[in-house]
């Protein structure tokens, strides 16, 4: 478990992430991480639920519309 401190950046507020935990989400400075409200508490991810969800739907339609599709590129 690690302690973490929130300070002042600018007008808001936030918190420095120990090495250890940014090597473990696969970070770096600069990286975007995404904040996910859970039944157990806020989970930190450097996943994007939402581009994942159109990234199903796109490929869901690609699956069901492949001779279409393949048409169009010819």
């Amino acid at each position: 478990m690690h302690s973490l401190k929130i300070t002042t950046v600018g007008n808001s507020a936030g918190v420095v992430l120990p090495r250890e935990i940014l090597e473990r989400l696969h970070v770096e400075k600069g990286d975007s991480l995404y904040a996910l409200e859970t039944p157990n508490g806020i989970e930190l991810t450097p996943y994007n639920p939402e581009f994942a969800k159109q990234m199903d739907a796109a490929e869901k339609v690609m699956r069901e519309d492949r001779n279409v599709l393949r048409k169009l590129g010819k």
